[in-house]
């Protein structure tokens, strides 16, 4: 196992009813900007009680950040947020909403434009937040990244801060989210875990069984919550296993992989695809090109998550990235880039931009751009 320091400060507020506690969560001397995405929060009830919990504060309101959060409207907020001089941010919303605060913690004490900071990669200098989580996926209610875009530009780029002061996470509000939001998110959490666990064996008994763990309660969950999103329990598990994917618990000690990320991040860019969507695409293409370097790994994955014990090595590898693909799609999701309308000259331009950043992912360094390509053409 490799060496490591961790520390993890965001206090988790889980459970029916929790939104009440913001009112002791959150300092009374602050003068505190509410973010917002769309109107959801006003359907489902989550404004209300954010209101009430917040009654007779001095409170400004934000409204529009968007499913992967622009430069171009984070900069609207930060003009507002210094405007009123708030010193205490709240973000009500899922992943998008969460990461453009975190930028726009670090902009509101920050002179210069926001997409500095952004290209500088991290900035811990940042007005205090906390979240009110109503999408779970990204488990960016409990980690410092975020991922920030360009629209004018068709770049995104992670970015890193603090983490949450607290998060609030009530089950009862992702009720109503549309089934395709729920889908994405599944394979978002699904994918975060295998960016951190499919690399080599042998390295951390504990961090292989809490990823596996997480693996295989999604895999049990998922056609269930497909049936009836009404389930409490079904949905407090999503929640749970989305926040415990990526706040730090089943990366100590491990190497990493994040390549399908920053591919999947470059289909964003370029399509504005949903992040999840990317992710459920470009990792069976991941998993094809990389399968001897993975190997070991694909056949523990295989046994313990999905019970493949039978046939020769190959056989047992290609069924585990079958199985893979195949849960993607059992959750309606497209699994290759034709699907989606994505051809070869988008493989051109992922390929030409990781090149020109002289970029190198995945637990051995070797993803760079001829292998994005290699990767992308799996995806065909």
């Amino acid at each position: 196992m490799e060496n490591f320091i961790f520390q993890n400060p965001t206090k988790l507020v889980f459970g029916k009813g929790m939104i009440a506690k913001l009112s002791r969560l959150i300092p009374a001397d602050r003068r505190v900007m509410i973010t917002f995405g769309g109107g959801s929060v006003r359907r489902n009830g989550v404004y209300d009680e954010v209101c009430k919990a917040l009654a007779g504060r001095d409170t400004v309101e934000f409204w529009g950040i968007e499913p992967n959060p622009s430069i171009e409207t984070l900069r609207k907020a930060i003009a507002l947020g210094k405007e009123k001089r708030v010193d205490f941010l709240l973000a009500v919303g899922g992943g998008s909403v969460i990461d453009g605060t975190k930028l726009i913690s670090a902009g509101l004490l920050y002179d210069g434009d926001a997409w500095d900071l952004v290209l500088k990669g991290s900035e811990t200098h940042a007005v205090p937040f906390g979240t009110v989580l109503t999408i779970p996926a990204t488990g960016s209610e409990m980690n410092n990244g975020a991922v920030i875009s360009r629209h004018e530009t068709k770049e995104k780029y992670p970015f890193y801060s603090n983490y949450p002061r607290f998060s609030v996470l009530d089950p009862e509000k992702t009720f109503t989210l549309p089934e395709r939001q729920v889908a994405c998110g599944i394979a978002d959490t699904f994918v975060h875990v295998m960016e951190q666990y499919m690399t080599v064996p042998g390295v951390s008994r504990v961090m292989d069984r809490w990823a596996e763990g997480i693996l295989q309660t999604l895999v049990e969950i998922a056609p269930k919550i497909r049936a009836n999103r009404q389930d409490y329990d079904l949905m407090a598990d999503f929640m749970l296993s989305a926040t415990m994917g990526l706040n730090g618990f089943v990366a100590l000690g491990v190497p990493q992989d994040w390549a399908t990320h920053m591919i999947g991040h470059e289909l964003t860019a370029l399509h504005g695809l949903t992040h999840g969507a990317t992710l459920a695409i470009v990792l069976p293409g991941t998993l094809r090109v990389l399968r001897e370097q993975k190997g070991a790994k694909l056949l523990q994955y295989g046994e313990r998550v999905w019970g493949i014990t039978a046939g020769s090595r190959e056989e047992r590898i290609d069924c585990a990235i079958a199985r893979t693909e195949e849960f993607f799609r059992s959750l309606g999701l497209s699994t290759r880039l034709p699907e989606e309308g994505i051809g070869a000259g988008t493989i051109a331009e992922v390929e030409r931009r990781f090149n020109e950043r002289g970029v190198h992912f995945g637990e051995a360094g070797n993803v760079d751009g001829a292998m994005a390509r290699r990767i992308l053409e799996a995806c065909m």
